[in-house]
Parts: C-alpha cells; sequence; structure tokens
C-alpha cells in the first residue's frame, strides 16, 4: 500500500470516530477498511443498553462492505479514544474483531492502530492473531 492511500486510511478512521454511537462507555472508535478494489469503507462502534449487543467499528466496516459483496480486503486502520477529545492512546482490534478478519483476510492483511496522523503501529493480521479459529 502506497503512503497516500495508508494516510487516507488513517484519516477516514479518524473522521469515523464521529460516527461512533457511545452513549456508555463514552469511547469513541473509527475504522476505516481498504478493500481489493481500492473502495474505502467506515465503520464506527455502536453500543447498546444490552451490552452484548454492541458492535465495533471494526466490525461495522467489513458488515457494511461484506452486505455490499466485497470479499477481498487489504488494510484497516483503527482509531479510538474518549469522547471529545483526540486519542491518547493506541486501539488494538479486540479478538472478535480480529477473528471477523481472519474470515475474511489472508494473514498478511495489514492493522494499522492510529493514535494521530503521524502516529501509528502497523501489524500483519497474523502478528496480531497467531492461533485464530479455522475451519479449513
Amino acid at each position: 500500500m502506497d503512503e497516500d492511500k495508508k494516510k487516507e486510511l488513517i484519516e477516514k478512521a479518524l473522521e469515523a470516530r464521529k460516527m461512533a454511537y457511545a452513549p456508555y462507555s463514552h469511547f469513541c472508535v473509527g475504522a476505516a477498511l481498504l478493500t481489493g478494489t481500492g473502495e474505502v469503507y467506515q465503520g464506527g462502534n455502536i453500543e447498546n443498553a444490552s451490552y452484548g449487543a454492541t458492535n465495533c467499528a471494526e466490525r461495522t466496516a467489513f458488515f457494511k462492505a461484506v452486505s455490499e459483496g466485497c470479499r477481498e480486503f487489504t488494510a484497516i486502520a483503527v482509531a479510538g479514544g474518549r469522547e471529545g477529545r483526540e486519542p491518547e492512546d493506541y486501539a488494538y482490534p479486540c479478538g472478535i474483531c480480529r477473528q471477523v478478519m481472519g474470515e475474511f483476510c489472508s494473514p498478511d492483511f495489514t492493522v494499522i492502530v492510529v493514535k494521530a496522523p503521524g502516529e501509528y503501529r502497523e501489524f500483519a493480521l497474523s502478528e496480531l492473531m497467531p492461533c485464530g479459529f479455522d475451519l479449513q
């Protein structure tokens, strides 16, 4: 992935935090998912009073893309932090989100965790999910 596309993905993840619905935790997460064709799907976390019904930003982006027929993905950027503030630390995908990524992505799929436009860490999915559940 070239630097311009990476920068765009990071900016869109930070922007997607504004779409979060987090009235319980007040922790807003945004994700920007890059498809194999170059499209970007954004997602925010969506909380629910029944906490188990909450959906993470990463899964929101994946489910939007998959529901529209996308099955090939290149990278995702994730940014999270307290509502009304810029992120103060890196927000890593939870285990469920990592497993969803494993369903649709190769082990070398890029996961970018973002603190600020110029502060990010980049991982291969296999580094974050070394022993994912797989029926194959």
